[in-house]
């Protein structure tokens, strides 16, 4: 009989169910091309006690109850599929688990409608890759919470460890949580994606560096507290040679894809008023790389500023690029600490008992040492804000300040966008801020829509004003989206 089975034979899939038989648990495998089956136990699975299933009837029949089976197949309709032929064959008490990038708000709906059958639904991010998929992936369940212990010794065993031991993995919440700190999670790596790729075009358009010597650079950092996988690949990424011995990294086209989770992140930002502008950013900066074909034709057409060229220090100036890198004290403003915020939000919200806020943390390509430090930040004060409030981060950002500010003056000077560096700042600087020039927007409104503002001495209470003496007294109902 097999402890659990997996739906969904592609390299995550696979490194998963590797995973777990490493761990001494038996796994039925099925995927919906059938001869992907017979080809993953005559190859990858051979000498395993990983077994195959041509048929989902034949899978649950393998399963030890309570059966538990994970989905690894692509978010939308292709979960549904699924869930709609394996309900009828399963029995009250069951676990469906979907593994993949599935929007959270699908997650709540397939848990109630699940609920009312008496199967028992899960949603859990899986953070990694294909590589931590098979040696050790973070992972966020969360669903229904009477799931958890069936599947707390899968998980934990064959999750990433950190520390003494400790798994990157714990239960998050109710309802579509798990699937909502995957999100978020997800959103921070655009983020950190987009920064980095800044760091290198004011590397090669700025500074004006071969790729050999920006793959040295890479490599020196990861050297440094910002050792990180996304630092460490892109140093591989920049040597790299095509069979032709030349770069490859020129020769790809300048058009970013993407899944949707940083979207969705950014949209839900905006739903729950929450400013993660690092993000959303850095959504946008994909969108403005598709319009390739209208780059090219403005860039024939549209002048930028007259000084192109890079008359400072280059040491001095690449300093300054590590010290505000992507891996550095970026990330202690506009990406971890508001996408934490952001999860906490959405717990609120969504009225979630969110029982591990920082359980992604592990799964995310930052620094080493920074995860540590996002973790004893939370275990010092369990109701911080903001990183940036934790006398560490505080620091951090306080020592990179200057080198920030020059960077970006350096980059606007010579024109070169970096929509997610620049963003970043201008969060810190509003963030500071005491007061911001939104009294002038409350004024605004209420001159001319009559939406009511409040006085700093009487908080709480909302007042019109007759600005023009003409436009009568009686003003709009006062409420937030």
């Amino acid at each position: 009989m097999a402890d659990i089975a997996l739906i969904g034979l592609a390299v995550m899939g696979q490194n998963l169910v590797l995973n777990m038989n490493d761990h001494g648990f038996v796994v039925c495998v099925y995927n919906r091309t059938v001869s992907k089956v017979d080809d993953f136990l005559a190859n990858e699975a051979k000498g395993t006690k990983v077994i195959g299933a041509h048929s989902l009837q034949e899978m649950v029949s393998t399963l030890k109850k309570p059966r538990r089976i994970i989905l690894l197949v692509k978010a939308g309709s292709a979960v549904d599929d699924f869930i709609n032929k394996l309900a009828p064959l399963l029995e009250t008490g069951d676990i469906i688990i979907d593994g993949g990038n599935s929007e959270y708000r699908d997650t709540t709906r397939r848990c109630k409608e699940l609920q009312a059958k008496g199967i028992l639904f899960v949603g859990s991010g899986v953070s990694g890759g294909e590589e931590g998929a098979r040696y050790g992936p973070s992972l966020m369940p969360g669903g229904a919470k009477e799931a958890w212990p069936h599947i707390k010794t899968i998980f934990q065993s064959i999750a990433a460890k950190v520390g003494s031991g400790e798994p990157c993995c714990d239960w998050v919440g109710e309802e579509g949580a798990g699937h909502f700190v995957k999100m978020v999670h997800n959103g921070i790596e655009y983020g950190d994606m987009q920064l980095i790729c800044e760091a290198y075009h004011l590397m090669k358009d700025v500074v004006g560096m071969e790729h050999d010597e920006m793959a040295k650079v890479f490599q020196e950092w990861n050297k440094t507290e910002l050792d990180s996988f996304l630092i460490e690949i892109t140093a591989n990424i920049l040597k790299f040679k095509d069979s032709d011995g030349k770069y490859l990294l020129p020769k790809i086209r300048d058009s970013a894809g993407q899944k949707g989770t940083g979207k969705w992140t950014a949209i839900s930002a905006l739903e729950y008023g929450v400013p993660v502008t690092l993000i959303g950013e850095a959504v946008f900066a994909r969108c403005l790389s598709s319009l390739k074909d209208e780059r090219v034709q403005a860039s024939k057409v549209l002048a930028g500023p007259k000084a192109t060229q890079f008359s400072g220090n280059k040491a001095a100036f690449l300093e300054d690029i590590r010290k505000v890198s992507p891996a550095a004290a970026l990330w202690g403003t506009g990406g971890a600490a508001l996408g934490l915020f952001f999860v906490r939000t959405g717990a609120c919200l969504q009225h979630w008992a969110l029982s591990c806020a920082v359980t992604f943390i592990p799964g995310l390509f930052l620094p080493s040492v920074f995860l540590g430090k996002i973790k004893d930040a939370f275990d010092q004060n369990p109701e911080l804000q903001n990183l940036l409030l934790d006398d560490f981060f505080k620091r951090a950002v306080e020592n990179c300040q200057d080198s920030w500010r020059r960077v970006i003056s350096t980059g606007v000077q010579i024109g070169i966008p970096m929509p997610c560096f620049t963003t970043a700042l201008s969060f810190y600087d509003g963030y500071r801020h005491e007061t911001l020039p939104a009294n002038l927007i409350q004024a605004q409104r209420d001159y001319f829509g009559a939406h009511t503002y409040e006085l700093l001495s009487k908080p709480g209470t909302f007042i019109h004003t007759n600005w023009t003496g003409h436009g009568g007294n009686v003003s709009s109902s006062a409420y937030n989206v």
